[in-house]
């Protein structure tokens, strides 16, 4: 099979770990005898420097023109940067919100998973990582808040910032099916977080949400208001199966989920449209501090390769060896600084973000 994939490596430590999860696609096609065409982009902090944008059209046309895109991470140091002294529309995430909007990417898929290799690495207290975790963060990409009306003006002499919460009743629809059809292949539970004690957005949320389960007679459905889910989250995080939620709530929670996991740099994502195509990067961001030190974790990169291999190529044989791979390497006690305990370090063994690849890669079978 032929795997036309657009890269876009990005800002800091984009580059490194994207690097890392190509080597490791490669051996997966060598193994499996597929076919892989890159093609790299830019996107970000390194598009702006260049083009004066974050985004061309030139560059999202070569998305479009790929199976699948795979991303590293984009933007910099929020108060060193001279990227955020731009107007916001010319700013890194801008050009990630204009590429989720051109490709129609409405459904993003977080995992966030407790290796237990790892529980000694998760902040919660023993005796919640010791029941672990499995969940699905299901967040709604193109919507509410972040796409709505903004603007700032002065009102009887002083500034009013106004930000427009909008979600149209289709696409509530398209994203409560997608994490019903998810849960399906899961533990078959949905719980569906929202604010509907106070907003009007939320209602229709739940209104949409209620009459999607219909047809999912199969699957449990719960409704849980966001304050309390942050709370549950780190109270117990075995509870959750898929999480269904609008575009900031899942933004904020997915950010949470990850930290429990023992470290942001192991959870990968997935950003799909209507069709198998998708976006695939991991949920950290560029950690400049640590660009070009060769220190960054780049499992959550490896991790969203496989992802992209099971959603946009249904290769599920090809996903399950890298994501195999990783838990052999994270039990023969291979880690990257980010994952390395300050205490009880002795059997394990520091590796690089390069070394941390080239073992992945041997352990591909």
């Amino acid at each position: 099979m032929k795997l036309k994939i657009t890269c876009i490596p990005g800002d800091g430590i984009g580059p490194e770990i994207v690097t890392e999860a190509k080597k490791v696609l490669d051996k997966v096609a060598k193994v499996y005898g597929h076919e892989i065409e890159y093609k790299d982009i830019l996107m970000g902090g390194c598009s702006i420097d260049v083009h004066g944008v974050p985004l061309t059209d030139e560059a999202i046309a070569d998305a479009k023109a790929a199976d699948a895109v795979l991303m590293g991470s984009i933007g910099g140091n929020t108060s060193t940067s001279p990227w955020y002294k731009l107007e916001p529309g010319l700013r890194p995430e801008a050009g990630l919100l204009k590429l989720r909007k051109a490709l129609n990417l409405f459904a993003n898929l977080r995992p966030a998973y407790l290796y237990p290799e790892l529980k000694s690495a998760c902040p919660l207290k023993e005796s919640t990582s010791d029941k672990g975790f499995d969940m699905l963060i299901m967040r709604e990409l193109t919507g509410g808040l972040y796409f709505g009306d903004r603007f700032t003006k002065e009102v009887d002499g002083e500034l009013v910032a106004t930000d427009t919460l909008v979600y149209k009743e289709s696409e509530i629809k398209r994203i409560a099916i997608r994490a019903f059809d998810v849960a399906r292949k899961r533990r078959k539970s949905v719980i569906s977080v929202d604010k509907a004690n106070v907003l009007d957005s939320s209602r229709l949320w739940r209104k949409v949400v209620e009459e999607v389960a219909k047809d999912y007679p199969d699957v449990t459905l719960e409704h849980m208001l966001v304050d309390n889910c942050a709370m549950q989250l780190v109270k117990d995080p075995s509870q959750f199966d898929v999480v269904l939620t609008e575009n900031m709530f899942g933004d904020i929670l997915s950010d949470e989920a990850s930290m429990i996991t023992g470290s942001i740099g192991m959870l990968s994502s997935a950003s799909l449209n209507d069709t198998s195509f998708g976006l695939y990067e991991p949920s950290h961001g560029s950690a400049p501090d640590i660009a070009g030190q060769n220190k960054a974790n780049p499992i959550a990169t490896i991790l969203s390769a496989a992802m992209m291999l099971r959603y946009s190529f249904n290769l599920d044989k090809e996903a399950d060896a890298i994501e195999g791979a990783v838990r052999e390497v994270l039990g023969d006690n291979y880690r990257t600084v980010d994952i390395m305990p300050k205490e009880n370090a002795d059997n394990l063994k520091l590796c690089t973000c390069t070394e941390m690849g080239d073992i992945i890669t041997e352990y591909i079978k």
